[in-house]
């Protein structure tokens, strides 16, 4: 009943979208922006060596500190603070990241010391676009799904990242590693297209929320192909930890295994466990791509309903921003309550980083316990938020179609398959959210 009433909701906004929306109404140029700017050099200075620090701190706690990663500052500041919580702050204040990226402040301390340091030996090929981006942003969320990682090997990760990272600078330069191949920055900077605020070289910009995703069309294949897996890898991590799809494998519930192996998969768990692992894997990776196979099907059916000129390649890309707001809800409504439940730890962890029974700041015994929402707020809080998402989505998608195509009936024939896509996804993630969880 959820499902029928979000999907309900949903083709009801779709609707309203198609009345009233105009095409004057999305233009970028003339929606409503504040003239307030904001310069703040020494804020901004202070803020890029505080991120340097946090990195520094985050690195020596996990070397140094205590192993168990409840009592270890560089967990929760590393995966909850700044994963969670600074990547959802990131999508109400804008990219501030890009100001204050500690490996980018980095590079330019190197470059003091060494003149030339971030300009590059090499000229980044442009066939390469983001898909070093999307393979360090592969192989992150692969460790933090399977990596089981602890302090010293999130140390370690972060080390070498950092070193990686240098690398790349000398390499390809500053400008070109920092815009395809940094995976936190490319990220980050996709939320950022949501936020009121912009940072430019005039400072701070106000405007309307998510109006920044009309502003400037996604450019290349890898670029969709990011956005797609920010999306499914959410979703994949959801529905990995359900009993549906464990028993997918374990159950064998077509009988794939069994002949194979000679019984049931359960029967030989220690023997299957490296195949089960490479199946995850697998599966993970693969995500993406059979998203983006369904948003193509989507997208060659809107263009054969409207008998656009435009090619395949470029609708796709024109419309793939319209997805962003699902992508940040779908995040919120997975991981927000570990916000909750082991975030707020940070405030007792800042007065003991190492674990080592300090109280630097007389708040080592504060906020210990973890907040417990009740399960009715987390359930509805997840309708609301997904319904919201896809609401805005369906506004956007709207919104572009009336700047590509000459009338709004056109318009909005062309986004009934871009309906379809978004109660599928409206779907499926309150699906996955609903499903009982297993170890």
């Amino acid at each position: 009943m959820y499902i029928y009433g979000a999907a309900a909701a949903l083709l009801l906004s779709f609707l309203l979208v198609a009345w009233f929306a105009t095409a004057s109404a999305q233009a970028p140029e003339s929606a409503p922006r504040s003239a307030f700017t904001l310069r703040a050099p020494r804020l901004l200075m202070a803020l890029k060596w505080l991120a340097v620090f946090g990195l520094l701190l985050t690195m020596a706690t996990g070397f140094l500190g205590n192993r168990d990663p409840y009592r270890n500052f560089s967990m929760t500041f590393f995966w909850v603070v700044f994963v969670l919580a600074f990547a959802y702050l990131t999508a109400l204040i804008g990219d501030l990241y890009a100001e204050i990226n500690p490996w980018a402040t980095i590079a330019q301390w190197l470059d003091r010391a060494i003149p030339g340091f971030t300009q590059g030996r090499f000229r980044y090929p442009g066939w390469l676009g983001y898909w070093p981006a999307l393979a360090f942003y592969m192989a992150f969320i692969w460790i933090e799904l399977f990596g089981h990682s602890r302090p010293l090997s999130l140390a370690t990760l972060l080390a070498a990242y950092s070193l990686l990272s240098m690398a790349g600078v000398w390499l390809v330069g500053a400008v070109a590693w920092f815009r395809y191949c940094e995976f936190f920055a490319v990220f980050l900077r996709l939320l950022a297209r949501m936020a009121p605020v912009e940072y430019g070289q005039r400072g701070l910009r106000l405007r309307m929320p998510f109006t920044g995703l009309l502003e400037q069309p996604v450019e290349r294949w890898s670029l969709l192909v990011f956005v797609l897996f920010m999306l499914s890898s959410t979703a994949f991590d959801g529905l990995a930890a359900t009993k549906v799809w464990i028993q997918l494998f374990w159950g064998d519930p077509l009988g794939i295994l069994e002949p194979w192996i000679g019984t049931k998969p359960i029967f030989e768990f220690p023997a299957l466990r490296p195949v089960y692992f490479a199946w995850q894997t697998f599966c993970l990776l693969l995500s993406p791509f059979l998203y983006l196979g369904v948003y193509l099907m989507a997208t060659a059916l809107m263009k054969c309903i409207t008998q656009s000129p435009l090619p395949l390649r470029e609708l796709a890309l024109r419309f793939a921003l319209s997805l962003l707001p699902i992508v940040l809800v779908y995040n919120i409504t997975h991981y927000y309550t570990l916000i909750l439940t082991q975030g707020v730890k940070i405030v007792s962890l800042l007065s003991d980083p190492f674990g080592w029974r300090w109280n630097l700041f007389g708040t080592a015994e504060l906020f210990r316990a973890p907040f417990l929402p009740g399960m009715n707020l987390v359930w509805h809080t997840q309708v609301g938020l997904i319904l919201f998402g896809h609401i805005v989505s369906v506004y956007l998608a709207h919104m572009e179609a009336l700047r590509i195509f000459p009338t709004r009936r056109l318009a909005a024939i062309s986004q009934i398959p871009m309906l379809l896509l978004m109660v599928l996804f409206t779907s499926v993630g309150l699906w996955i959210l609903a499903q009982p969880i297993t170890s």
